[in-house]
């Protein structure tokens, strides 16, 4: 798979993603800058420019109106996607670390770091898009505990949210009533990213533990574990293919003083069902950050630490595939 190489980040990546249709790609490092683009062809459709600090997460709406944006200046940004004008700023005591437009589009969620005696929180936000002004006051806040909340995803129908834990545990919050639903015990380190399936019934977490586990979403049960022999920190399913792709990596300190493989920076695939390493993509000069997968299963972008993004479109071969077990 020849890979369509993105240069328009100067620090490393912090969150790729797709929008609903699969034709936009939004990626955010940091370097202050928000960017959009093409995902056939990579071209630049332009970037969202008003942080003050690294930016941490990037959504959009369904319909690609409007874009969020979490950052290490302590706001979240509302955005104009065709435009770039900035809608809105939320302001928190410490830094946003991820955001997610609810499923129905009228919320969004944003998760803040734990630091100076700040506690980490999950903050809902009604969101009108017909509206010029937002509102600064929540509908929901939650305080994860006893450890920090590091990503969280909404569920199916926007019911519950599902937050993962510095300490590895997930949690099922009922966020009408800022109340956990439900708890388990998830990896045996921090949880680094969440990504829901399509309907929002089960999801896939990423670990520092070096294992990417699949969830079901309503019982927290665990259904499988993709164990690699590095540090994790991201991991995306496939729609076309029973498959699931993980990304990680050492870090550079870890790197010069280890015998291991160029710091083990491809993107791994797995059988989602039979848990078994299938095949790796190489060309990151560093971690890999974030995945991401196209909604309609034809290609999947990574961005690393290495400031660069790679959007890789299937070859043929690829939906031939078959297991062979």
């Amino acid at each position: 798979m020849r890979p369509i190489m993105l240069q328009g980040h100067t620090r490393a990546l912090t969150q790729v993603k797709y929008n609903s249709d699969g034709d936009l790609l939004l990626t955010v490092a940091k370097d202050k800058v928000a960017n959009l683009w093409y995902a056939h062809n990579g071209e630049r459709v332009g970037t969202y420019e008003g942080h003050e600090g690294a930016l941490w997460s990037i959504d959009c709406n369904k319909p690609t109106t409007l874009v969020v944006t979490g950052s290490a200046d302590n706001t979240a940004r509302l955005w104009h996607a065709e435009t770039g004008k900035q809608l809105h700023v939320w302001e928190f005591p410490t830094a946003v670390k991820r955001v997610e437009f609810s499923r129905d589009d009228r919320h969004v969620l944003m998760v803040t770091e734990e630091r100076m005696g700040h506690k980490s929180g999950i903050y809902v936000f009604a969101v009108d898009s017909g509206s010029p002004a937002q509102s600064n006051e929540p509908v929901a806040v939650i305080r994860p505990s006893p450890s920090k909340a590091t990503v969280a995803s909404w569920s199916y129908l926007d019911r519950y949210i599902v937050a993962g834990h510095e300490d590895g545990s997930l949690a099922l919050y009922d966020w009408k009533y800022e109340e956990p639903a439900m708890r388990a015990t998830a990896h045996d380190a921090g949880i680094t990213d969440i990504q829901m399936w399509k309907d929002g019934t089960y999801f896939i977490t990423s670990s520092r533990d070096k294992t990417a586990r699949l969830f079901e979403t309503s019982s927290l049960n665990p259904l499988k574990v993709y164990k690699a022999d590095t540090s994790l920190n991201s991991a995306a399913l496939t729609p076309t293919q029973e498959l699931v792709i993980l990304g990680g990596g050492q870090a550079a300190s870890e790197v010069t003083t280890t015998s291991s493989r160029q710091g083990k920076f491809e993107s791994r695939f797995y059988h989602k069902i039979f848990e078994d390493e299938v095949g790796r993509v190489k060309g990151h000069f560093g971690p890999i950050n974030t995945i991401a997968v196209q909604p309609d299963g034809k290609a999947y972008a990574s961005g690393g630490e290495d400031g660069y993004v790679r959007v890789h479109h299937f070859d043929p071969d690829y939906y031939k595939f078959k297991y062979d077990y």
